[in-house]
């Protein structure tokens, strides 16, 4: 008798909290668990991070999701051409407690890229380490080609070619952080899956430019980017990410519940970003990497879209 209640009073509740424990363990979902591993990350030094485009969306989430992570004691660079935006995001980011850091906002229009250089000269004066840059500058419209005055389409120029001048030119900040043992890694937030065949006798699409074109060039340039980039800097890491339809200022409009929450999407993308080591990667929106799934580009076209792109963008 005494064995009996022993076991009803005692020993059974015990089992049933551990079974509890173990089933909400064991049930934690996978967007739960890449929170937790997320938020557990912790430089022995604190990170320097540009976020282009970082006003809105993804770029935004992902920039509130460092600081979070880092409890504000990260360098967060917002590039974008709305201070009024930026301010907010910055205000809100945890004050940071360890000397030097510092959360900011560098005005910049990067349809034309000679604020794009402006910018990053500026950048590498005050910041010569960077440990991540991530890029998600783009507007959507149904527009035909609306040339910037530099000849420079500019769904182009905010999806490909500021990106690809941005990510040459603070090159040097990033191989120093690499040096030094520390992150340096590339991510740009585009369409990888999305893109198609490459038209190497119009690139830039002066010729033959249409919505459908542009939309499917975009994502093709990006993927071809970051594999040049990764063979010319094998140490550093470049990443061409989907994140999915989320919402954005873009969207604001938009109630669709197909549409992602931005703070679940950073979470996937800093998973993705995390977990990717020196090389060019693709990853979806859950931040696995597809490998060559829907790639379109060649070794040669690779070169060929390198060489336009130095030209088209005037680097020096």
């Amino acid at each position: 008798m005494q064995s009996s209640n022993f076991i009803t009073l005692i020993l059974l509740p015990l089992l049933l909290v551990a079974a509890a424990l173990f089933l909400s363990k064991s049930s934690m979902s996978p967007l739960a668990s890449i929170r937790s591993s997320n938020a557990a990350f912790s430089p022995s030094y604190p990170p320097v991070a540009l976020f282009v485009g970082g006003t809105s969306g993804v770029g935004q989430a992902m920039a509130e999701a460092l600081g979070r992570y880092t409890k504000g004691n990260a360098t967060i660079i917002i590039a974008g051409r709305n201070r009024a935006a930026a301010d907010p995001i910055i205000a809100k980011l945890p004050k940071p407690t360890t000397p030097g850091v510092s959360h900011e906002f560098v005005e910049c229009d990067a349809t034309l890229m000679r604020n794009v250089r402006a910018t990053t000269k500026e950048i590498l004066a005050r910041h010569p380490k960077i440990n991540f840059l991530v890029m998600s500058p783009g507007y959507l419209t149904l527009r035909g080609r609306d040339e910037t005055e530099e000849g420079i389409d500019r769904k182009l120029a905010l999806n490909y070619y500021a990106r690809w001048t941005f990510a040459t030119r603070l090159l040097p900040a990033l191989k120093r952080a690499k040096e030094d043992g520390e992150d340096a890694k590339v991510f740009s937030v585009m369409a990888v899956g999305r893109g198609g065949e490459l038209d190497v006798e119009d690139l830039g699409l002066k010729k033959s430019y249409s919505v459908l074109k542009a939309a499917l060039a975009s994502p093709t340039y990006n993927d071809l980017m970051i594999e040049k980039l990764a063979e010319r800097n094998p140490d550093l890491t470049f990443i061409h990410a989907h994140p999915g339809v989320v919402r954005t200022n873009m969207l604001n409009s938009a109630q669709s519940t197909i549409l992602w929450a931005t703070s679940d999407c950073a979470e996937y993308m800093w998973h993705g970003l995390f977990n990717s080591t020196k090389g060019a990667f693709r990853i979806r929106s859950h931040g696995e990497n597809i490998g060559k799934t829907r790639y379109f580009g060649t070794e040669a076209q690779r070169k060929k879209l390198w060489e336009h792109t130095w030209e088209i963008t005037k680097s020096e």
